[in-house]
């Protein structure tokens, strides 16, 4: 059984355009001669600058997603006394941190990966800092028992957003420095292990269980893409699996979580309150919605419309036909991530290759939790919609990230080019 599991996840590595046993140098050379990375000098000529359906699809979703946060937070503003009773007060909030996030993402687009790569070790530092900020009384900010944000006067930051960045960068430019040492255990895994355990100690504190999983996710698919041996890989699958099953079992409210989650109508006034009203919000919406502006559930009856269950008022205002568009554009920019990872691959450029695909995990990941969450298929969790959910930190971290991305798809294209980057 573990000799087919291992020939699996050497095959999956392999469709991903990683051998089972490639092993990259930490800098890039110039691209092979043949296949797709070399072809003709007309098309290397004819190639455009970007990936305009990445850039398209990614915008799309900023715009929806600020159109349905209007929708969903209208109610809530005008009955708000922190808002002022201004029902336009988390539209603008929204598109202020858009606008913002977008001119973040142009200057982020001109620092070339070389730059990335040898600061990925402090912007990591940087990031576990912050957690360390946070949890100090008087610096961090408690919100509903939970102290996740930094105050900056008029915003807060919730550094674990920044974090998940933070970890894309570093497993990539781990993975690729110690590409020689994927197969031990004591050189190769541990010491990216002890970096993962105390970021995750720092996020449960917290606590933020939801950002703890993306995290995990990113690292560990970045060194299962990166070389891992097959044997420490699945050992440490397992030991994840037995870790999150302990904290669930050890914590009454995640406890609490899973119980509501597998019948949430045994205490739909409770703590089944918040998926009960999603689930009303999805049946309500058919298959084409009852009409933008039109949803009940977002009448003070959802929590966090605006936020964690944003596909609910999606699904109730646009129907079936709307959640079927949001899906589309998640799964072609993820599509897209790892096809500009095995381009990056092809033109041997390994720390490019794996920030591109931990990118591709990273929104993956986060989005089908969060839509699972909505959908009733996965317990509650505090984890927003990337680039949709209301939030500062969150809009400003998904859109730096696809900036990154989108500066590995034009630097690929201008080695293909024989351009220098």
């Amino acid at each position: 059984m573990l000799e087919r599991m291992l020939t699996r996840l050497s095959a999956l590595r392999a469709a991903l355009g990683l051998g089972a046993g490639d092993s990259y140098p930490a800098t890039a050379r110039r691209p092979r001669r043949s296949g797709a990375a070399g072809g003709s000098a007309a098309a290397r000529q004819g190639l455009a600058e970007y990936d305009a359906g990445l850039l398209w699809s990614a915008l799309l979703l900023l715009v929806l997603g600020l159109i349905m946060v209007y929708s969903s937070s209208i109610a809530m503003a005008e009955v708000s006394r922190f808002t002022g009773g201004r029902s336009s007060y988390f539209l603008v909030r929204h598109l202020s941190f858009i606008v913002i996030s977008l001119i973040a993402a142009m200057l982020v687009f001109q620092v070339p990966m070389r730059a990335w790569q040898q600061a990925a070790p402090w912007v990591c530092f940087v990031g576990v800092l912050a957690l360390v900020l946070v949890l100090i009384p008087g610096v961090g900010r408690e919100v509903n028992g939970a102290r996740r944000w930094l105050s900056l006067g008029i915003v807060n930051l919730q550094p674990s957003e920044f974090v998940k960045l933070a970890a894309v960068l570093y497993a990539a430019d781990y993975t690729a420095r110690k590409s020689a040492l994927m197969h031990s255990f004591k050189r190769g895994l541990l010491p990216m292990l002890t970096v993962m355990l105390v970021v995750g100690w720092l996020l449960l504190r917290e606590p933020d269980f939801g950002a703890f999983v993306v995290i995990t996710a990113i690292a560990t698919s970045v060194l299962f893409l990166g070389g891992m041996n097959g044997k420490w890989f699945a050992g440490l699958l397992l030991m994840l699996g037995v870790g999150f099953t302990a904290l669930v079992l050890t914590s009454p409210y995640r406890m609490q979580r899973v119980f509501n989650f597998m019948d949430p109508w045994s205490d739909p006034f409770g703590k089944g309150y918040q998926l009960s009203h999603a689930l009303i919000a999805f049946g309500r919406g058919e298959f084409f919605g009852v009409g933008l502006g039109a949803s009940v559930e977002k009448l003070m009856y959802l929590p966090e419309a605006h936020t964690d269950f944003l596909l609910a008022v999606i699904a109730e205002e646009l129907g079936l036909a709307g959640v079927v568009l949001v899906v589309a554009l998640f799964s072609w920019l993820v599509l897209r991530a790892f096809a500009i990872g095995r381009q990056a691959v092809n033109l041997e450029r390994p720390f490019s290759a794996l920030v591109a695909q931990g990118t591709g995990v990273w929104i993956g990941m986060q989005s089908l939790i969060n839509m699972g969450v909505n959908m009733g298929v996965l317990p509650t969790k505090g984890l927003t919609l990337p680039l949709m959910s209301f939030g500062g930190s969150g809009i400003l971290a998904n859109c730096i990230a696809l900036a990154i991305l989108l500066r590995i798809d034009w630097e690929n294209r201008q080695m293909m080019k024989g351009q220098p980057v």
